[in-house]
């Protein structure tokens, strides 16, 4: 646990110490998995207490915040052409969308399946760099893996699936544009732009919900540590681990997310998973673990990007 500690620590810096190049990448999406479902489980414990459009507004927002008093995005924003403006509105915009579908998905489902579905996505994406039998064995095999976890029975939650699948397109879309800004000097920077953004998109419909926890102060607090454990550490480490790893090596890597949502839905709601849901996680787990990343394909790399300040 001492690389994950000294990685959370780095973060909350603006400079990133020579230290912290030499932690592999995976470390970096390590901590970006665990934080990615902690925060959300944290959040369905609140959803008894404040509906859930307040939550996704709470997090969306307190994040903006962490952000605004960290990087001053602004500045970034002023400096910025029209072309990068644009793709930072759009990741704003899709940020908020994607976390409150995220969030109205696990108001009706089991953590581990809006986990899995949400992982569906990301099969493309790996597919797309997938240039080996051994890479299509792995996806086939993750794919199959994650259709054990799910369980899909429509039956039950119709709506929760579709929420579900609509996250899980803009998951997809995330991590297209995620790269984008992360082949770029400040990709922090952009991504704390973006989160400014979502701030702005998420408060019409979400700032009447929220109002509930500002009379509550302990609900407050709550809600803005769902934010920094939801917003900000894992996406400014999902930052960390694009600049350095192939877009198709992260794509794939992404179907660990399963395992870690079943996981904390075990531990943090007592969601026990079953049978068919622990041989699921290993054949995920088997199907990373065959993955061969490519070595010298540029177009399969991280733009050479210089790292993220």
């Amino acid at each position: 646990m001492g690389f994950l500690l000294r990685i959370v620590a780095h973060v909350l810096r603006k400079t990133q110490p020579a230290s912290l190049d030499r932690l592999p990448a995976s470390s970096f999406f390590l901590v970006s998995a665990v934080f990615h479902y902690l925060g959300p489980a944290l959040a369905v414990l609140l959803f008894s207490h404040v509906p859930v459009l307040g939550m996704a507004w709470l997090r969306i927002v307190t994040a903006a915040v962490v952000f605004a008093v960290w990087r001053r995005p602004w500045r970034l924003f002023r400096g910025l052409g029209r072309s990068r403006r644009w793709l930072l509105i759009q990741l704003g915009v899709l940020l908020a969308a994607m976390n409150t579908l995220f969030y109205l998905a696990l108001a009706r489902l089991p953590l581990a399946t809006v986990g899995a579905i949400e992982f569906l996505g990301t099969i493309v994406l790996a597919a797309a760099a997938a240039r080996s039998r051994r890479n299509v064995l792995a996806l086939a095999l993750t794919t199959i893996g994650v259709a054990a976890i799910t369980e899909i029975q429509l039956a039950g939650q119709p709506l929760g699936f579709v929420l579900a699948f609509g996250n899980c397109l803009l998951f997809m879309r995330y991590v297209v544009l995620g790269h984008r800004i992360a082949s770029t000097p400040d990709g922090i920077g952009q991504l704390a732009a973006a989160m400014l953004v979502a701030a702005v998109v998420v408060t019409p419909y979400g700032l009447g919900a929220a109002l509930t926890a500002f009379t509550h102060p302990v609900l407050l607090v709550a809600g803005a540590g769902v934010g920094v454990c939801s917003s900000v550490i894992p996406y400014v480490t999902d930052q960390l681990a694009m600049a350095r790893l192939p877009r198709g090596t992260y794509a794939l890597m992404l179907a660990l997310l399963p395992m870690f949502a079943t996981i904390i839905g075990a531990v943090v709601l007592g969601q026990i998973p079953t049978a068919p849901e622990l041989a699921g996680i290993g054949l995920v787990i088997a199907g990373v673990a065959v993955h061969q990343a490519p070595r010298d394909n540029p177009a399969e790399k991280p733009s050479c990007a210089p790292p993220v300040k």
